[in-house]
């Protein structure tokens, strides 16, 4: 896919990395990622993912911007609240990047959708804040076939971990999946909701960052990705943990 003198200077930092290079940003602009929510986790990864140039954004959220997203979900602005946040985010990217094309789906993904939208795209963000999109979201990657980069956050900790169990790692073995890590699914009235225990606004920007930044790892073949291991993140501390984990034999 080539790049336009206008995408060339554009992307010239990543171009000038040796790891990365012009094929690399070829293969971000031929890229379609679909990203389940606009939200705190959402707002990061449609941000960077833009402005690397990711050539098709999906975007599936089916809520509207209100005042009190606004502290952490930054894609959105006070002159967006009362609107869709795939339109926000929309008119976001179209003003950060213009060449990158987001796909709005104003709905919410389940079980009558989630198929027809994840058999569409090469990769998928989730970016969810409930157990049942969790699994839904993994369960379908899985069949289909598709790397899924997932995070969650709590007040001021976090995790994530990206899953591509149909593929083999270095030991010849099939990936992990994510009921690999997480076998059941918790019942969701068990943990508060971010309205009743709060979150801290900076801590969705870093994994929501991290999550960007591991899509372009899987897509431009770049580094070692988390495949098999978990991150685990403690903002009052400022300390990460990391954990592998494996397919049970």
């Amino acid at each position: 896919m080539v790049l336009s003198p206008e995408e060339l200077e554009r992307y010239a930092r990543h171009i000038v990395l040796a790891d990365l290079g012009g094929a690399g940003q070829q293969a971000l602009k031929a890229a379609k990622v679909l990203v389940i929510g606009a939200g705190g986790l959402g707002s990061p990864v449609i941000q960077y993912l833009a402005a690397a140039g990711i050539g098709t954004i999906g975007v599936v959220d089916d809520d509207v911007v209100s005042l009190s997203n606004l502290q952490r979900q930054t894609i959105h602005t006070t002159d967006s609240c009362g609107i869709s946040k795939v339109e926000s985010a929309s008119t976001f990217v179209s003003g950060l990047n213009p060449q990158v094309e987001l796909v709005g789906y104003n709905t919410r993904l389940d079980t009558s959708n989630g198929e027809d939208l994840i058999s569409a795209y090469d990769i998928v963000v989730d970016g969810s804040d409930n157990f049942d999109t969790r699994y839904l979201v993994a369960d379908l990657c899985d069949k289909h076939e598709k790397t899924l980069v997932t995070a969650a956050v709590g007040q001021f900790d976090a995790s994530i971990t990206t899953l591509k169990p149909h593929k083999v790692g270095p030991d010849g073995k099939a990936y992990p999946r994510y009921r690999d890590i997480f076998p059941n699914k918790p019942d969701d009235d068990l943990l508060p909701t971010c309205a009743e225990a709060g979150i801290l606004g900076a801590l969705t920007g870093i994994i929501g960052s991290m999550q960007a930044m591991e899509v372009i790892k899987e897509i431009t073949s770049v580094g070692e990705g988390l495949a098999g291991r978990i991150l685990m993140f403690d903002s009052r501390s400022a300390r990460w943990q990391e954990f592998s984990y494996a397919r049970p034999e």
